[in-house]
């Protein structure tokens, strides 16, 4: 049954190591690793939460959507239940920072993401479907950025691994529009008319790619070796497209249904934590971590989670709308990214940002504890998907 679609199996994979972790490294290590050596723990997680948790959901979206956009048949079984092996390798390792066992973590995480883009690959050429190059062009980023974020740490070149890492956080951002720009209309148009009679929201064409565009032209920045206050602006420019694409929105009453708020607000916080980057590189005085976790926590974490929340439910038969308590995990989402904010903008007393890295890994594990004890009971048995769900 788990094996009937990608998003049975591997999105309750990243629910579950993306509540685990936190908490392991903050209330179990003590923001430290067992067997890190060479890799700082900082890098350790920071590679585990963006390749690990969000790693999966990728896996889970990019297999499951785009059979659906291309209209062919999706992969199932051994070849799904390979790929969580190969994910899985690698966050053993990284389980305890493993730096002596991070070949072979560095083998299985480019084998399974070289696996997503050969799909890519295989599928745009073959179904001729040329709306997948965008997604194909950022996973083969990513998989660059995860290449060379694995040689600094093989080879102790933490400024190379450092720097990659970031620039994979980019990529995984610019996926993130892409995904938004694709499930964003249709789940609008499904809430404004529930009888699919009509398209009454179609979103401002101009806003499809602006954000990953800005996105690859800050990245350029970054590897061409642009100036802190060249890179700032770059970033600002990033974040303001991002934050553009949250005021679609702005659909009168409708605005307020927990999937726009989520959807948009995901987009709202990706561009916030972009434009508190940027503010930091401009010399201002704002935290730059404080920018990455709005960034990472707050506007991957929302996108991903509504992903989870959406099209867990389509895929499953069941009617959009969602429960109280998976309502409530949003805001559990969104209050610890905001503890996880203020710590960074005040690191100087150890209690109080002890308490709230703590606060902030409890309400960030809660929230996809919750989810997964919400829609384990359909992920796990053989429900018939509803018919068009999520096509966009």
């Amino acid at each position: 049954m788990l094996g009937d679609e990608a998003l049975r199996l591997f999105f309750p994979l990243a629910a579950l190591h993306a509540a685990a972790w936190p908490l392991l490294w903050v209330a179990v290590y003590g923001l430290d690793l067992p067997l890190a050596r060479t890799v700082p723990p900082s890098l350790w997680h920071g590679h585990e939460m963006l390749i690990g948790a969000f790693g999966a959901a990728l896996l889970g979206f990019i297999f499951t959507a785009v059979p659906e956009w291309s209209n062919q048949d999706r992969p199932r079984g051994p070849v799904l239940f390979a790929l969580a092996g190969l994910w899985s390798v690698g966050r053993l390792v990284g389980l305890v920072g493993a730096d002596m066992l991070g070949a072979l973590g560095a083998l299985a995480d480019l084998a399974w993401l070289g696996a997503i883009v050969v799909f890519l690959a295989f599928t745009a050429v073959r179904q001729r479907a040329l709306g997948l190059r965008g997604f194909l062009f950022w996973i083969v980023a990513l998989w660059l950025g995860e290449a060379a974020t694995r040689y600094g740490f093989l080879t102790g070149d933490l400024h190379l691994a450092k720097t990659s890492l970031w620039l994979s956080v980019l990529a995984f951002t610019a996926i993130l529009g892409l995904a938004l720009a694709r499930i964003t209309p249709p789940i609008t148009n499904r809430i404004l008319d529930p009888d699919l009679a009509s398209t009454p929201f179609r979103p401002h064409p101009g806003r499809r790619n602006l954000g990953p565009i800005l996105i690859a032209t800050a990245m350029a920045g970054t590897i061409f070796g642009a100036s802190a206050a060249v890179d700032g602006f770059l970033l600002i420019a990033a974040g303001a497209a991002f934050m553009d694409r949250s005021a679609e929105a702005f659909i009168g009453r409708a605005f307020f249904r927990t999937e726009i708020l989520a959807l948009g607000g995901s987009s709202a916080l990706a561009g916030f934590g972009l434009l508190l980057v940027g503010a930091s590189r401009l010399a201002l005085p704002v935290p730059e971590l404080a920018g990455l976790h709005l960034l990472t926590m707050g506007g991957l974490g929302l996108g991903v989670l509504s992903v989870f929340a959406i099209a867990g439910k389509l895929h499953t038969g069941q009617p959009l709308g969602l429960e109280l308590p998976v309502k409530g995990a949003f805001l559990l989402l969104v209050g610890g990214t905001l503890a996880r904010v203020a710590a960074a903008f005040d690191p100087t007393t150890p209690s109080i940002t002890g308490l709230l890295h703590l606060i902030s890994a409890l309400m960030w594990a809660g929230a996809f504890l919750v989810w997964l004890r919400c829609y384990w009971p359909f992920l796990s048995r053989a429900d018939k998907p509803e018919e068009g769900s999520a096509r966009g």
